[in-house]
């Protein structure tokens, strides 16, 4: 069911981007913070005007993992600064004796989908974005994920 909704979601939204326009990106890379249910370092680095890639190490259930993520990137156009961005990409990593299963560890591997918001500073090298970060475990302790909302603020070169 949710693997249906997760679908439904990304579908509208791929919908919905071929009408928008996009204008150039207000920064080429970004390196910072992500605070949610999976914490850790992010890094942007934008490949063309509408398009970036995203790493993210980050821990979760007492293991760490590593998020590749490629997303497209829309203006909000009655907001300077403020654009929305939509992707999808890959994790691997190795859990270990997490309370949510019952399992000594583990390594995983899945995939991951994102959408959010993303707002660019015009004073400060900053930015910061809210997104919302699903995934699905294909290898080991497989299942849907949907728990992870995240505020990264990150400072642009």
């Amino acid at each position: 069911m949710m693997k249906n909704v997760m679908i439904a979601v990304m579908a509208l939204v791929l919908m919905f981007s071929l009408s928008n326009e996009s204008k150039a990106q207000a920064y080429d890379t970004g390196v910072g913070l992500r605070l949610g249910a999976s914490s850790g370092l992010s890094v942007k680095h934008f490949i063309s005007q509408d398009a970036a890639l995203e790493g993210i190490l980050h821990t979760r259930w007492r293991g760490l993992l590593i998020t590749g993520l490629y997303e497209v990137h829309r203006d909000i156009e009655d907001v300077d600064g403020l654009n929305w961005f939509y992707g999808g990409g890959a994790h691997i990593g190795s859990w270990n004796n997490s309370s949510k299963y019952d399992y000594d560890g583990s390594t995983v591997i899945g995939i991951d989908g994102i959408i959010g918001l993303e707002y660019v500073l015009e004073e400060l090298p900053l930015n910061f974005s809210l997104d919302f970060k699903p995934a699905i475990n294909i290898i080991n302790n497989g299942g849907f994920w949907g728990d992870d909302f995240a505020l990264s603020v990150r400072y642009i070169f």
